[in-house]
């Protein structure tokens, strides 16, 4: 993507795995070409985290962000923490509207076709397994747009499950930082579109499970 000095950016960070995803899109651009892309960074990301949003969107464009977007979780403590300290600082500071969606809610768009077609208009789980810590959950629906586009309802969000539980119809969360973070763009270019306000203080990591947890 060419960056210019007229350019009104929207950003998007995804970090609920052990990779980053970043985006840019340049809201005065006609076609909405999304410009992303996916760091392997594991525990490096506090140490590069300006670094590598930088390589798509240098600092001193970032006054020209009129929005920001984040998957604030499920996922690992330190990564997701980490990106959603950064947007809300960068939405603080350059007073714009910030957009926190669940790592679930950005999967369900892709997954839904894994439902049976007598699933497709009832609501169904999505879950993951936890290595000792238990089943993390949240239940969604889907609702089919014009032009085949998908709008997720999230009508419960992710949280730790009481053990033992039955799901159905349920869906095994996959991760694809790169797909999802492409609908993160998409989820905050509508926001945008509508002039939604997304103020940066009701953006707060899902912590399904305590990081004290592993210490027991």
């Amino acid at each position: 993507m060419e960056l210019n000095s007229t350019g009104k950016y929207l950003l998007g960070l995804h970090s609920c795995s052990e990779k980053l995803g970043v985006a840019i899109l340049d809201l005065n651009d006609p076609k909405k070409k999304i410009c992303d892309s996916t760091f392997e960074c594991s525990r490096e990301l506090s140490n590069n985290l300006f670094r590598y949003v930088e390589t798509l969107l240098p600092a001193k464009y970032w006054p020209q962000i009129a929005r920001v977007a984040v998957a604030k979780g499920p996922g690992g403590f330190t990564g997701t923490r980490l990106t959603i300290a950064m947007a809300r600082t960068l939405a603080q500071q350059l007073k714009c509207p910030l957009d926190g969606v669940s790592s679930f809610s950005l999967m369900v768009p892709r997954l839904a076709t894994k439902l049976k077609p007598h699933e497709v208009n009832d609501s169904f789980w999505l879950f993951k397994v936890l290595k000792r810590r238990g089943t993390i959950g949240g239940q969604y629906k889907v609702n089919y747009l014009k032009s085949d586009r998908i709008e997720t309802i999230e009508l419960k969000e992710p949280h730790l499950l009481p053990h033992g539980i039955k799901l159905n119809p349920a869906i095994n969360a996959e991760e694809n930082v790169s797909e999802d973070l492409k609908e993160l763009i998409n989820f905050s270019l509508n926001a945008y579109m509508k002039k939604e306000e997304s103020p940066w203080p009701e953006v707060l990591p899902i912590y399904p499970t305590s990081p004290l947890d592993s210490c027991n």
